[in-house]
């Protein structure tokens, strides 16, 4: 069994997708090797902050001096259950700001979309000198408000109910590790306040076929004890939609693709034994209709033990076998 699961306390995951570029939260906990115990549950407050003052206007990087620097603020609850070791839930209830520093438009707040996920570990094994973990998972997502999606680039989402399929493959020698995935989003249909858009042609009607996605992530780095630091490399692709216009606003069913690299620091409090502090930055490095958004967040988690049987808490794993 792999360390990371033997003890709860030395890492409560959660990965921070909140690109104001794309206006879609994924706050979520689904994107590491780490599985939380049995009967455990992690739980705690988020903080997230973007902003950008350069955007993509198809592949033509620009800025705009009627938006200034577009920025987004997020607070956030964001959980994770272990139903058993190798079958996670994992939820996030974000809620947004938006701002625009010169112009006209007004920035909007308000709860942004829920997310729940399912995580599942059905193999691990040794393999040379290090365990090899295999994940698959399934999630989804839902408005929490009847916000307006049709109002790029300052709405608080884009108000599409999604459906995501997750692989994922882990593996960690010694005190470092890898871990690769890939997920396909299938994005629900939206209605706008309007009767009729343009895209590439003209539509005569409120509803919006918004085009599924493809995102691909990889982190590696230093995971031991109370601490895990890692740097990621992600790309999210639209398969489909179309390229902003000269000097127009944003659309919810534009092509949006994003290449973000960060890096993020888990730790475990030492003097309190239930605690961990995680902090999180990521820019994106090369885009399409999407901002150059750079993002730093913050977050403080407790664990719960509801295990009828108490075990004392440890502060460092049991040692490999």
């Amino acid at each position: 069994m792999k360390q990371s699961r033997k003890t709860c306390l030395r890492y409560c995951s959660l990965l921070f997708w909140l690109a104001a570029s794309i206006h879609s939260a994924f706050a979520q906990t689904d994107i590491d090797g780490i599985m939380m115990a049995k009967k455990n549950l992690c739980v705690g407050p988020m903080y997230g902050y973007s902003s950008w003052k350069h955007y993509w206007e198809g592949t033509l990087k620009r800025e705009n001096l009627n938006l200034g620097t577009v920025s987004s603020q997020m607070y956030s609850v964001m959980g994770a259950y272990g139903v058993t070791d190798k079958v996670n839930v994992l939820f996030s209830v974000p809620y947004v700001r938006t701002k625009a520093s010169a112009g006209t438009l007004h920035g909007m707040k308000g709860f942004q979309d829920a997310s729940l996920w399912v995580k599942y570990m059905p193999l691990e094994t040794k393999i040379g000198n290090g365990d090899l973990s295999v994940y698959g998972l399934a999630g989804v997502s839902a408005p929490l408000s009847n916000y307006v999606a049709d109002y790029l680039p300052l709405s608080l989402g884009l108000r599409s109910k999604t459906l995501s399929l997750r692989g994922m493959v882990d593996y960690q020698a010694g005190k470092l590790f890898a871990t690769l995935s890939g997920t396909y989003v299938f994005r629900d249909n939206i209605k706008i306040d309007r009767d009729a858009y343009y895209t590439t042609e003209m539509h005569y009607t409120n509803k919006v076929a918004m085009p599924d996605a493809l995102s691909f992530n990889f982190r590696a780095g230093y995971r031991h004890n109370d601490i895990i630091a890692e740097a990621f490399l992600d790309n999210w692709t639209t398969l489909g939609g179309f390229d902003i216009t000269r000097n127009n606003m944003p659309f919810p069913s534009n092509k949006m693709n994003a290449t973000r690299l960060g890096a993020n620091v888990k730790y475990h409090l030492k003097n309190l034994k239930r605690l961990q502090l995680v902090v999180n930055g990521n820019h994106v490095i090369a885009g399409r209709n999407v901002g150059q958004s750079t993002s730093i967040n913050a977050g403080l988690f407790f664990i719960i033990n509801f295990a009828k049987k108490q075990a004392p808490v440890s502060t460092t794993p049991k040692a490999q076998p």
